[in-house]
């Protein structure tokens, strides 16, 4: 690799950006709140989504310049007829692959994910109560996903869980997501609830990187034992002193990870995102399909990134609706 091409994954702030997220499609068979608006959205017709080629041509792109971590998100990857092949194409790039999913189709892929060297899953599971966890997502599917939680564990996969808490709804459980992690060797991943189009997300609702740490010092005095974290990461990682597992806090709106970012992010339709939080898009599909080269669109977003939020580095700007519906909801973007 060039000296010129590891620049192009460099922003002006000195952050360099190996990691990138692809969502293989906007469709999901959970209908989560906080993702996906009460009315659904308008799904892009399917011609001006990737095929599997394209998410490959442009995920060994960026391979070329320096990536060397892909994950798949979707909505929900899984529901993708065509999952199998785009899974074994970029399995053949020389990055560590990984998959967020929410865990319902999940089970019948496990042979495929070990032939493709998935060691990893994240699932998403916001309740560990079945009539919760059905207001939540829209649908009765709390037996299977835990089920298949516990089905990965015995596969021999590291399992993550992500949940994201909303005041008032789920974060009572947090010390029961916690006693998981006492005999299984379980991540933990609370995940602060945040602004996207359609999501009615205000600032009541949110349950902070304190407010979650308060929770369980309360139960847990003096047994919480700070992690190292990796490099880059989202998270801060904690355990409790004798339990096997461990748990984490990502928090996004009080506690941002900003600064050491190295995330960018694919749409389903081919648009790159460098921000999370960020309105502002840069199609790589359509330049793609007219053989234009994608190095120069590809510099320009990085270029083009924020230092913190995708702008919104201020309590008025994050509370602010307008700024919000800037963005895509998180089912378009991809979690």
């Amino acid at each position: 690799m060039s000296k010129t091409n590891h620049t192009i994954l460099t922003d002006t702030f000195g952050r360099k950006h190996n990691y990138l997220r692809i969502s293989l499609t906007e469709r999901c068979n959970l209908r989560c709140t906080y993702c996906m608006p009460a009315d659904g959205i308008a799904l892009s017709p399917k011609e001006h989504l990737m095929t599997a080629d394209e998410i490959y041509i442009i995920a060994k792109t960026f391979v070329d310049l320096g990536v060397n971590k892909i994950r798949l998100t979707g909505g929900e990857p899984m529901v993708r007829k065509d999952f199998p092949l785009i899974l074994e194409k970029l399995a053949s790039l020389p990055v560590e692959l990984g998959i967020t999913t929410n865990g319902v189709l999940a089970d019948r892929f496990i042979p495929l994910l070990k032939k493709n060297g998935i060691k990893t899953i994240t699932i998403s599971i916001d309740s560990l109560h079945k009539d919760k966890f059905q207001k939540i997502t829209r649908r009765n599917e709390f037996e299977k996903v835990w089920n298949t939680i516990q089905l990965f564990q015995k596969e021999g996969f590291k399992v993550k869980l992500n949940i994201v808490l909303i005041k008032g709804f789920n974060d009572q459980e947090i010390v029961d997501f916690i006693n998981l992690t006492k005999d299984k060797d379980l991540i933990i991943r609370f995940i602060e609830f945040m602004p996207f189009d359609g999501n009615q997300w205000n600032i009541d609702k949110l349950v902070t990187h304190q407010e979650i740490l308060d929770k369980v010092s309360y139960i847990f005095p003096l047994q919480i034992k700070r992690l190292s974290d990796t490099p880059n990461d989202t998270s801060r990682n904690y355990k409790i002193e004798g339990y096997q597992g461990s748990f984490a806090i990502i928090s996004s709106v009080t506690n941002p990870f900003c600064d050491t970012c190295n995330r960018i992010r694919l749409t389903a339709d081919g648009k790159l995102k460098n921000c999370l939080f960020s309105g502002k898009e840069f199609s790589l599909l359509k330049p793609l399909r007219a053989n234009q080269p994608l190095n120069n669109i590809i510099k320009s977003a990085l270029q083009h990134k924020f230092a913190t939020r995708g702008g919104m580095d201020t309590p008025d700007k994050l509370q602010n609706p307008d700024l919000h519906s800037k963005n895509r909801s998180m089912i378009a973007i991809g979690g």
